[in-house]
């Protein structure tokens, strides 16, 4: 435009004409280095003047496109919540835990890939040729849900909604410890700083102390909104707890359940805290946090692990896994779990088999054709598709729900604290307790497409809870490895990140007080199958995400020891005596 006049489409377009050209006065002055201070002065307080009587309508006529907009939270809320387990940001798509526990589930043998020598059966970490494989969780904390977190917190506090607020602190929380477990070190004190190009990390333990602030945080604000069904929350929340607060604050204590518990290696351990948490948290299954699904004709709306995504269509079940619920695993021998049909799945022959990791080609695994297992899909186990999910079962489906914390796992987590502070009838009633809520979830919400003669009917579930050789008779025959291996059982496929913060707490193979190795029957990897880089030692962290640390960040990664070739084996704090 040059020097030329602007006239805004108002009624004070004379005032504008005055101001451009006492504007366009100033501008000369300058250019030729006049000592005309007192005019300049002079000019710059009538534009003040014109812009207070008019700047309203300028306002409303012409809105700023760099101003902040104020948008309803009740929108935001939706696509933060969708990252519990695969989301979408602005940035990307490859948001939110389910794509990282494709690989974690390979760690904890959850299940394999049906081709020899894949580097996460294996335990090998992300390196620069995988760069986004182990990031989803880093990613979805600070790119998907991060600023947008902040924002429904700002937003929701000068609009007074305290359910939002508390519901966006309860999720920060959750987030925060989800992150720190994964990756141990992480950037906290500067994250969400946008004046920054470049961030330093900050020990896991602040991580910690800063999730326990949090949660904390959200009980406050949800207190403040009340109890029962808040309906606006409901809006935003339409896809987890349906606006029920007292929900979110289960949500919370659950959190906090968590993060006491797995410092269960260190002498500060307080199993009353975690106890004391777990009361509060979710005790039935009603009060179980699960996301579901709208599953229109959007991939994006849909399942993560159903068919029409495509994400799980390489991996099989474990022989770990499969021989627990056949009875073939050590612990629980010739007792076949009614939750079999359930979880994993059958082969040609009827039975139940699984495949070891690294050897997972049809030729490889051992095992006769007619004994590969489908995929979790219902296709044959060479398979990596499926036409639709009509045999597909459990979370595999594209509407199916998927859990993020339930009231079985926070019985797991008050078992195994009874067990460590030396109540062991206490322990034993609320392990039994933990299996009979796992049974039912399954019973009342992922019975779709399992045959008839696989269907847990009341019977088969009392026969099996008062099996001895599954709930012991006397608290004085409870094992740790019941306890461990029963919620292994129960966390399968869902919730592969606090299942591999069980098997870290534990060291994968250490023992128990009696000498036995507390994953009965979990076989390690032979040295020789372990990924090159980790020189022969287990997994227990993944490196942070590799474009934004390893390209835009590696002076704060290298600071902190992440360029070690063998960083994904260096122990994280919270399993450290």
């Amino acid at each position: 435009m040059g020097y030329g006049l602007w006239q805004p489409a108002c009624a004070c377009k004379h005032q504008y004409w005055f101001k451009n050209i006492l504007l366009t006065a100033i501008k000369t002055c300058n250019m030729f280095n006049r000592n005309s201070t007192t005019y300049i002065l002079a000019a710059a307080l009538a534009i003040s003047l014109l812009d207070t009587a008019c700047s309203k309508k300028i306002d409303e006529a012409y809105l700023n496109p760099n101003a902040q907009v104020v948008e309803p939270i009740e929108q935001l809320l939706p696509s933060v919540i969708a990252n519990f387990t695969a989301g979408s940001s602005a940035a990307n798509s490859g948001n939110g835990t389910a794509g990282d526990a494709r690989e974690i589930g390979r760690y904890i043998q959850y299940w394999a890939q049906n081709t020899n020598n894949y580097q996460y059966d294996r335990m090998g970490g992300t390196n620069g040729g995988n760069g986004g494989i182990l990031g989803y969780t880093w990613t979805m904390h600070y790119a998907a849900v991060g600023q947008n977190l902040n924002q429904i917190i700002n937003w929701g506090s000068q609009q007074q909604k305290w359910d939002y607020v508390g519901a966006a602190w309860a999720i920060r929380a959750w987030s925060w410890l989800t992150l720190g477990d994964e990756y141990g070190n992480v950037i906290l004190k500067e994250a969400f700083d946008n004046s920054r190009t470049q961030f330093d990390y900050d020990s896991l333990s602040m991580v910690y102390d800063t999730v326990r602030v949090t949660a904390q945080r959200a009980l406050t604000f949800l207190n403040q909104a009340g109890t029962g069904i808040s309906a606006n929350l409901a809006i935003g929340d339409k896809y987890f707890n349906n606006g029920d607060l007292d929900k979110w604050k289960k949500f919370a204590y659950g959190v906090l359940a968590r993060s006491f518990h797995h410092l269960s290696n260190k002498s500060t351990y307080q199993a009353d805290s975690v106890i004391k948490y777990c009361d509060l948290a979710m005790s039935v299954n009603n009060d179980n946090c699960i996301q579901t699904f709208e599953n229109s004709n959007v991939s994006g709306t849909m399942n993560y692990f159903g068919p029409t995504r495509g994400n799980v269509g390489s991996i099989r079940q474990t022989v770990f896994i499969a021989d627990l619920l056949s009875g073939n695993n050590p612990l629980f021998p010739g007792i076949q779990d009614p939750r079999i049909y359930y979880l994993i799945r059958e082969n040609a022959n009827g039975t139940f088999k699984g495949i070891s990791p690294v050897k997972g080609a049809a030729a490889s695994t051992g095992l006769a054709t007619n004994d590969l297992p489908t995929n979790f899909w219902g296709s044959t186990y060479t398979s990596t598709t499926a036409t639709d999910d009509k045999n597909a079962r459990f979370i595999f489906r594209n509407q199916a729900p998927f859990p993020v914390m339930t009231a079985c796992e926070m019985q797991f987590i008050k078992a195994e604290a009874q067990f460590i502070k030396g109540d062991k009838a206490g322990a034993l009633a609320t392990y039994r307790n933990a299996i009979q809520l796992h049974i039912d979830m399954l019973k009342n919400d992922y019975a779709t497409n399992v045959p008839a003669n696989g269907l847990i009917t009341d019977a088969a579930e009392n026969a099996y809870l008062n099996n001895t050789a599954i709930v012991p008779e006397t608290a004085d025959k409870l094992t740790l490895s019941h306890i461990m291996l029963q919620k292994y059982i129960a966390l399968y496929g869902w919730n592969a990140h606090e299942t591999w913060v069980d098997m870290r707490r534990y060291h994968y193979i250490d023992k128990d007080a009696n000498g036995n190795q507390v994953y009965t029957g979990w076989v390690p990897l032979a040295v020789t199958d372990i990924y090159p880089d980790n020189n022969g030692k287990y997994v227990y962290r993944a490196r942070p995400q590799n474009t934004s640390e390893y390209l835009y960040n590696i002076i704060a990664v290298t600071a902190m020891g992440g360029t070690a070739t063998d960083y994904c084996t260096h122990e994280c704090w919270f399993s450290m005596k």
